[in-house]
């Protein structure tokens, strides 16, 4: 292993019970999610309800992420200063009374309000989780640890659309959305007797300096926090961010259209489209836990250039993603799901290495910010892609375009990798507090 170069801490009180916190971070993105995907299920009742238009509905299915991006870049300040318990819990009150509203609004504003409420209540969870999984886990483990609650966002959409949409088509829509609260309010109890800041337990806000074994000791550095400024001007993070965003294009046009796309392309009925659905999610959590998480860290572990296999789960899985364009030539299902497939899945291995970023280029005074800025990017392509493939489906009644415009996006993203990201390694940091 000569030449490789690790980031490490000292964990041992820790080693147990951290595996409860990786855990614990799933279960919440896995609740978290429940409450996106209830809206696409819930989409022909809503317009019978409301009476919504496409273009409505994708203005509706991006009312989230408008709060949710415009929270981001304070959310990692108030991470940064507060902590993952504080900021969690919060979170999670917010998000479970939103769902609430949700089940009881009277007609489509109240929704609208509901929806952008909820964008609040659930801004903080990645840049939370990324900043947890940095503080409790070491750098050998953390793409497994990442894999954990990133591939939650998959699982949940694997079960949770035809649990939702069994649900729905028996009681109906806003049951459902009661059913999201009863949970988040569930997790929110959860959250509060498991989890813990990891002070006690391992060195935190530090520069980690290199160490040759995994595991070893490593000298550590106290590190002061990089303004957010500062932050915003570094090609790295600039790079991830990019690509990230490219990412998550895709993963929410999937997440607010593929029931629709499926049933109106493909002439299946709406109970068959909840039900297929479900395929390109389960292989989607599988590429993320297995390839993005199990994958990295094993080969790490074993000697290979941490930033080399790392660099080829991301830059690999991003280039997967390209599928999306199969799907809009697709004229039966298996071909259809097959090609939404090999986009999601290959987006999702690289989704975990994107998460576990944040904690690897900034030291833990800084990560909550860094996951601010990625998720900001993010949600900027989570407004957008329901909107925009609700104009572009509504306007040329074909997937063609909606689904070419994610493509290059996807080109962009893989660019941004090769040009600013570059090497995997941890910015300068004494540069970087000197503007």
């Amino acid at each position: 292993m000569a030449g490789e170069t690790y980031y490490t801490d000292t964990y041992a009180p820790a080693e147990r019970y951290r595996w409860t916190i990786g855990v614990l971070l799933g279960v919440g993105v896995l609740v978290n999610y429940f409450d996106r995907v209830n809206l696409s299920v819930s989409h022909d009742a809503l317009v019978d309800s409301f009476g919504i238009t496409p273009q409505v509905f994708g203005q509706l299915s991006a009312a989230y992420s408008w709060t949710y991006a415009a929270c981001q870049l304070p959310t990692g300040v108030v991470l940064d200063l507060f902590g993952v318990r504080k900021v969690t819990l919060w979170s999670v009150l917010i998000w479970g009374i939103a769902s609430l509203a949700a089940a009881f609004a009277p007609g489509i504003i109240f929704f609208f309000a509901a929806r952008l409420l909820l964008g609040i209540g659930e801004a903080p969870t990645f840049p939370a989780n990324a900043k947890a999984v940095g503080a409790w886990f070491p750098a050998h483990e953390r793409s497994l640890a990442t894999a954990l609650f990133d591939g939650s966002a998959k699982l949940a959409n694997a079960i949770g659309v035809p649990l939702l949409g069994l649900l729905l088509l028996e009681v109906g829509w806003r049951w459902s959305f009661g059913f999201t609260a009863v949970l988040s309010f569930a997790y929110m109890a959860l959250f509060a007797l498991l989890y813990r800041e990891p002070g006690r337990f391992s060195m935190r806000n530090v520069i980690r300096t290199p160490s040759i074994v995994p595991g070893g000791d490593a000298a550590q550095i106290i590190a002061p926090p990089i303004p957010l400024g500062q932050l915003l001007r570094q090609k790295k993070i600039i790079g991830l961010a990019i690509g990230s965003g490219a990412y998550n294009y895709v993963f929410y046009l999937l997440v607010t259209w593929l029931p629709t796309y499926l049933a109106q392309t493909q002439h299946i009925t709406l109970q068959q489209s909840f039900l297929y659905t479900g395929v390109p999610w389960l292989v989607a959590a599988a590429c993320g836990f297995l390839i993005g998480g199990v994958l990295v860290d094993t080969l790490i572990r074993h000697g290979y250039n941490a930033s080399t296999v790392r660099r080829t789960v991301l830059i690999g899985g991003t280039i997967c993603g390209l599928g999306i364009v199969g799907a809009a030539f697709a004229h039966t299902v298996t071909a259809a799901l097959v090609c939404i497939t090999l986009s999601i899945g290959g987006l999702s291995a690289a989704s975990p290495v994107i998460w576990s970023l944040p904690s690897f280029l900034v030291p833990n005074t800084s990560t909550g910010k860094v996951g601010g800025i990625v998720n900001f990017a993010n949600q900027i392509s989570a407004i957008l892609a329901p909107i925009v493939t609700g104009y572009t489906v509504g306007a040329t009644h074909s997937y063609t375009l909606a689904f070419a415009i994610p493509a290059i996006y996807i080109v962009i993203g893989i660019a941004s990798y090769f040009v600013l990201l570059g090497r995997i390694e941890p910015i300068d940091v004494r540069e970087a507090l000197q503007g």
